[in-house]
């Protein structure tokens, strides 16, 4: 694996990220062809909003389409709990969904339990605490629940605990026709041929990847390479490009901007075009996770940028 320093040098983007308008560097971007790309929403792209309660969790579908212009959407389970096994609540919020003509792609689930847990009791709980969640992706007529395939202990042993917990759990989904989608979340989850190779090993239709654009970083939970601080990293470019194969989303993780709305971090046209090149066509979903813009301006550069891009692509 490369140091950051050495990474940086051969495979990011440099610039200075600048504080400005962000409505006049997109407006010529802002309308998109009718076979332009189809593009999501990440509900963490809002999180701030969401967890300070200026925002409805009920109400994110109505506030993709009206605010957003976006009619696909990626649910987070953190903003949903206290519902987590309210059928009346899911079939609510699936009514106002398609109401407001969204669709529901996935959940995206965490602090459930360890799936690679070594101790097979602690294991089998995790396991079956991500059942609530297929069960209210089913209801909301999405695809997928996105799982964390975190675990600990020895290689060998990580590896045989993960292909359990995930295997079973990818039966109770193939039950329920949901998939179990891995993200690139930090530690080993960020070592893309470690975690393909457990997914091979697996061997389920409805076990599959959602490649994140960041989260590389091997070296910390959750594996965030913003604000310049990993120092071991998984080449994200390797990384997407091997998780592609077994995709059912993607996620456009999108950190600052310079003045002609090109993401500082990380490089969006040679992402996208492994994306492309990859016979890919699902959903790329935007999450805006940076600091300077405020979390709309944020999303709304994020997709002018993927607009963009895959226009030039064409």
């Amino acid at each position: 694996m490369e140091s950051r320093r050495s990474f940086i040098q051969k495979a990011l983007l440099g610039g200075t990220a600048l504080s400005m308008p962000f409505t006049e560097v997109f407006s010529s971007y802002s309308i998109m062809k009718s076979s332009g790309p189809k593009i999501s929403l990440a509900q963490w792209s809002l999180n701030r909003a969401f967890f300070k309660g200026e925002l409805k969790a009920i109400d994110f579908p109505d506030i993709a389409k009206n605010s957003f212009g976006i009619n696909a959407v990626e649910y987070v389970n953190a903003f949903y709990k206290e519902n987590s096994t309210n059928q009346k609540f899911w079939n609510q919020l699936k009514s106002k969904s398609d109401a407001a003509g969204v669709q529901n792609l996935l959940i995206m689930v965490d602090d459930e339990g360890d799936l690679g847990n070594p101790n097979t009791s602690e294991r089998k709980q995790a396991v079956e605490n991500h059942y609530k969640w297929i069960n209210a992706a089913k209801l909301l007529g999405c695809h997928s629940i996105r799982v964390n395939a975190f675990g600990k202990g020895d290689r060998n042993t990580l590896k045989n605990s993960l292909v359990d917990g995930l295997g079973n759990l990818s039966e109770y989904g193939g039950k329920e026709n949901i998939n179990v989608l891995i993200e690139n979340h930090g530690l080993h989850t960020s070592d893309a041929k470690f975690i393909t190779s457990i997914i091979k090993e697996v061997n389920h239709p409805k076990l599959g990847t959602l490649p994140d654009f960041g989260n590389w970083c091997l070296n910390a939970k959750w594996g965030s390479t913003q604000n310049d601080k990993c120092t071991e990293m998984y080449d994200p470019y390797q990384g997407v490009t091997e998780f592609l194969p077994y995709a059912k989303g993607v996620s456009a993780k999108a950190y600052n901007f310079d003045r002609n709305g090109t993401e500082t971090f990380l490089d969006y046209r040679r992402f996208l075009e492994i994306v492309k090149d990859s016979g890919f066509n699902g959903y790329i979903g935007i999450e805006y996770e940076g600091e300077r813009l405020s979390e709309p301006e944020g999303i709304r550069a994020t997709k002018a940028l993927i607009e963009k891009v895959l226009l030039n692509l064409d």
